[in-house]
């Protein structure tokens, strides 16, 4: 018998395979980034794939097995719904972060201030506020600086003090923001990913 090992985890992506399964890219609190596969998420009696929506905020049961680690349960904390009325941006800008995490991180590390960045950050997107893209630039800047591509003691350091996307800390990232931009563009191009 596996043991079954619950934790929170964001759908960074998915892909499927075969007539019903699909391989799902998670970036979870316990374990890191994992991918994991889902069987039968896509047929209609599934009652998982609402749960597993790209940027869902979901709790999962996962299996590690042989050929890698299963989803065998999920239950979604915080969906995706669309709506009108904060636009397009935060997706947008969600997706960004995605794509992000899934390029930089590599293999299983758990790091509870990224997952608390990361989930603030998607908190404060799906509001209905209008400042997108300071809270996308703050996430990359608290994701480079977790990973180790932004030096602690750069001139940027209060942004780093907490996981909070309070209007102080996004007026302070709007202070920064040509310096902010100048590393975080310095950090990406140092990873040569």
């Amino acid at each position: 018998m596996y043991e079954k090992y619950p934790t929170d985890a964001f759908v960074l992506s998915g892909r499927n395979r075969g007539e019903a399964d699909r391989y799902y890219t998670l970036y979870t609190r316990e374990f890191g980034l994992i991918r994991a596969r889902c069987s039968s998420v896509r047929a209609e009696r599934s009652k998982m794939r609402y749960a597993l929506q790209t940027f869902s905020l979901s709790n999962v049961s996962l299996i590690r097995g042989r050929a890698g680690w299963r989803i065998a349960g999920a239950a979604a904390k915080s969906g995706i719904v669309v709506d009108a009325r904060i636009g397009l941006l935060p997706y947008a800008a969600l997706a960004r972060i995605s794509k992000l995490l899934e390029r930089l991180l590599h293999g299983e590390e758990k790091s509870d201030y990224l997952f608390d960045s990361v989930q603030e950050a998607r908190s404060a997107l799906l509001q209905e506020r209008s400042d997108a893209d300071s809270i996308e630039l703050l996430c990359v800047i608290r994701i480079l600086f977790a990973l180790g591509y932004i030096a602690p003691n750069s001139a940027m350091q209060p942004l780093f003090a907490n996981c909070d996307y309070t209007d102080v800390m996004l007026g302070t990232v709007q202070a920064y923001k040509v310096s902010a931009l100048g590393v975080v563009n310095a950090a990406l191009s140092a990873t040569q990913l």
